[in-house]
C-alpha cells in the first residue's frame, strides 16, 4: 500500500470515491465549454499556479478543488496546494479571501481534508468522503453569512 504512487491512488481509490459520490471524470481539454459541466470533475485543470489534480463542477460553475497525494502521504498539509490553485484560477465562482473556487479538498483515497473557503475564519476538517455534485450545490448556495441576511 504505501509504494503506490499517486497516480495509482488517483486511479484506483480517489476516482472510485468520486464516482460513487455521482461525479463524472473527464481529462481536461482546450475545447471543454465549462458553462456545461454539471456533476463533472475534471483532471489536471489550469490555473495561473499550475494544473490542478481535479476541479469540480456543478451548474457550470468551479465549486471545488481536489488536490490528490498518494496513500502514504498525509493529506492534512496539501491543502496549502489547493488554496494555490484556487486563488489561480481563470474565472472562477467568486472571490473569497483571496480564493476564487470556494471548496478545497486534499485526499490519500483514504483521508479528506476539507476547508470551507468563505468565512473569514478558515477551518480545515476531515470528512468521511466528498461532497456529491448536489451536496456541493446546495452547500454553495447556503447563506451562511448573517451579515448578508
Amino acid at each position: 500500500m504505501g509504494h503506490e504512487s499517486e497516480w495509482q491512488t488517483r486511479k484506483k481509490r480517489i476516482d472510485a470515491r468520486l464516482v460513487r459520490q455521482g461525479w463524472r471524470i473527464i481529462p481536461y481539454a482546450d475545447d471543454l465549454i465549462l458553462a456545461c459541466l454539471d456533476g463533472i470533475a475534471v483532471e489536471e485543470f489550469p490555473t495561473a499556479n499550475g494544473p490542478a489534480d481535479y476541479c469540480l463542477f456543478v451548474g457550470g460553475r468551479p465549486l471545488g478543488i481536489l488536490e490528490a497525494k498518494k496513500i502514504a502521504v498525509n493529506p492534512q498539509n496539501v491543502l496549502e496546494q489547493a488554496k494555490r490553485y484556487a486563488a489561480g484560477m481563470f474565472g472562477g465562482a467568486g472571490l473569497w479571501n483571496g480564493l476564487r473556487v470556494p471548496f478545497l479538498y486534499a485526499s490519500n483515497g483514504a483521508i479528506i481534508w476539507h476547508l470551507d473557503a468563505r468565512p473569514d475564519k478558515w477551518i480545515s476538517r476531515p470528512i468521511p468522503d466528498f461532497h456529491t455534485p448536489d451536496a456541493l450545490s446546495e452547500m454553495f448556495d447556503r447563506n451562511f453569512s448573517p451579515a448578508a441576511a
